[in-house]
């Protein structure tokens, strides 16, 4: 889920940085530029991933740490996470299929959708077309394709945010290849399994 959150950080400032004597405030754009530098891409916890900070909107007192050329000040500011909540459902595309399941990117991260979680059918896996074939139809599950999933499993990694695992499932009601999708509405429609 997108949020609109207000966080607060610290941000340095190298030497170079600084403002001169004729105007002894930091420009909130640079403390912007810098913070997004720093966040953007980052995951934590409590906020999920910095998609990007909009707006600073109070930068306090500068502080000097010994040794350090840096000054190093307190800044608020607005910013878009994306968040991804357990049980959430969400469109993406498949960034990559590989002969465990389909990777699928949603939002900033990508979510792993398991071969036993896209369909009841098997699907064996084409390396040569990079995508995923059913033996009981006609069913492709490939790169570029628009999916609808739910979240069912999530560990996020602080540290190194693309080691962090995020699960995902078609298998229920509602959920699959838009295109699959559609024509499930139009068999029902029509009066077909």
């Amino acid at each position: 889920m997108y949020k609109k959150v207000t966080l607060k950080d610290t941000v340095e400032v190298p030497p170079e940085f600084l403002p001169d004597r004729s105007s002894p405030e930091v420009p909130s754009e640079l403390i912007k530029q810098l913070l997004q530098e720093k966040l953007e891409g980052k995951m934590d916890e409590q906020v999920g991933s910095v998609v990007t900070v909009t707006e600073v909107t109070d930068i306090g007192t500068g502080a000097v740490v010994p040794n350090q050329p840096s000054v190093y000040y307190e800044a608020t500011f607005e910013a878009i996470t994306y968040d991804p909540q357990m049980q959430e459902v969400v469109d993406g595309e498949v960034v990559e299929a590989v002969n465990f399941g389909a990777f699928v990117g949603i939002g900033p991260v990508d979510g792993l959708l398991h071969v036993s979680q896209i369909s009841d059918e098997y699907l064996a896996f084409d390396g040569e077309n990079e995508q995923l074939a059913s033996r009981d139809s006609d069913r492709l599950l490939g790169v570029g394709d628009a999916v609808r999933t739910r979240i069912v499993t999530k560990s996020i990694d602080e540290r190194n945010p693309r080691d962090s695992k995020i699960g995902l499932t078609a298998k229920q009601v509602g959920l699959g290849k838009h295109e699959w999708l559609e024509q499930n509405r139009t068999e029902r429609a029509s009066g077909g399994n």
